[in-house]
């Protein structure tokens, strides 16, 4: 993987890029769409490539561990063979779903003890057999596997974690440089920044990752119910150390404002399950702020969904159609406002990358904050 900075803003951090893998370019700042069980909920991939425009989509290695199972993706040879999408992936390292089955794991050194939310089998997720789980998998880009503390998250529980992520990294590592792809193409491995919401820890675990030296960086940990400025903050002070000339991905982040301050402090990537999963529930992001299309006002609204999209041009869809579909719990309504959510998020992004070309993003990113929380 080779990344090459394109441009700079220069009344903030935000910066234009491209990551090039064997599977194709990833122009940044981008957004890269959930597939967690080797999809995206309710999108084709021709839709993917042809009216969202993805660039790179996500794999889970938790859920693609337990179902289908990595016997069957190792004999479709790897997920890019097995759900018919032939550009980049990355791969979590289950180190999130982990964090979120506290009731059903065991931390130790060793690695994580886990319980399986399908059929309750008992499992082991360690630094070694993730890599090799990822190998099998065979995403563009892995990730270490760390532990995603909580939010909020006592001190000291907080630099053990990070303490010990930084030692799973290592061994990481380690597995990955003695192993090989699987398929005939390359694979990056990501470090994960760690550390809470607390200043020292989120430092020392950004120096410890830059020494690594890896093609990439990932920020983990946050998004979990710590407040904006937190995260802003956090993001801020890692972004002042993780080089510059390596992309930084931001991991779970999250609303499109978010996307765009987190754009100015440096960050060239992002994934959050928010547009699908919010899509499902009849919330739309647009250009002009936020639409519930489940209110009353839209019953009779029989103007398109957002005038200034391009998505659906050849089959205009209308606000009240949308509702009724959706109020009807009829899949289409799901698919149509999912499609609407994902292709608004890769607007969003590649506006954002035209704009720190132009020179114009810092005061186009101050107007579109304004815009993008308003309740329509």
């Amino acid at each position: 993987m080779k990344f090459s900075l394109e441009a700079q803003d220069k009344l903030s951090k935000a910066r234009a890029g491209k990551v090039s893998t064997d599977h194709g370019d990833i122009l940044t700042p981008i957004f890269m769409p959930v597939g967690t069980a080797a999809t995206v909920k309710g999108v084709h991939q021709r839709e993917l490539q042809d009216d969202i425009k993805a660039q790179i989509i996500l794999g889970n290695t938790y859920h693609l561990y337990l179902r289908p199972g990595l016997d069957t993706i190792q004999a479709a040879g790897g997920l890019h063979r097995f759900n018919s999408w032939n550009h980049p992936i990355l791969t979590d390292s289950g180190g999130y779903q982990v964090y979120s089955l506290s009731g059903v794991r065991k931390i130790k050194e060793e690695g994580v003890t886990f319980r399986s939310h399908i059929d309750g089998s008992k499992h082991l997720f360690t630094p070694e057999n993730v890599m090799d789980t990822q190998r099998i998998i065979g995403a563009d880009i892995i990730m270490a596997f760390d532990e995603c503390t909580p939010y909020p998250c006592e001190y000291n529980y907080a630099r053990r974690s990070m303490d010990m992520t930084h030692r799973w990294l290592k061994r990481c590592c380690e597995r990955f440089d003695t192993t090989e792809p699987l398929y005939g193409y390359s694979q990056t491995l990501f470090p994960i920044v760690q550390g809470s919401v607390y200043k020292d820890l989120r430092l020392r675990s950004a120096e410890t990752i830059a020494s690594f030296e890896r093609e990439g960086n990932a920020i983990g940990g946050l998004s979990v119910g710590e407040p904006a400025e937190d995260m802003y903050e956090m993001t801020e002070l890692v972004c002042g150390v993780l080089p510059e000339s390596k992309p930084r991905y931001l991991m779970g982040v999250g609303t499109p404002i978010n996307i765009l301050e987190c754009i100015a402090l440096g960050i060239d990537m992002f994934d959050c399950v928010m547009p699908t999963r919010n899509a499902r529930n009849g919330m739309l992001f647009t250009r002009n702020g936020i639409i519930n299309i489940k209110n009353e006002k839209w019953k009779n609204d029989f103007s398109v969904i957002e005038a200034e999209s391009d998505l659906f041009s050849d089959r205009q869809y209308s606000k009240a159609y949308l509702r009724h579909l959706i109020m009807s719990k009829e899949i289409l309504g799901a698919q149509i406002a999912t499609l609407h959510n994902l292709h608004f998020y890769l607007w969003l992004v590649g506006e954002a990358r035209n704009k720190i070309v132009s020179g114009e993003f810092y005061d186009w990113k101050n107007k579109m904050v304004r815009i993008l929380g308003e309740r329509l």
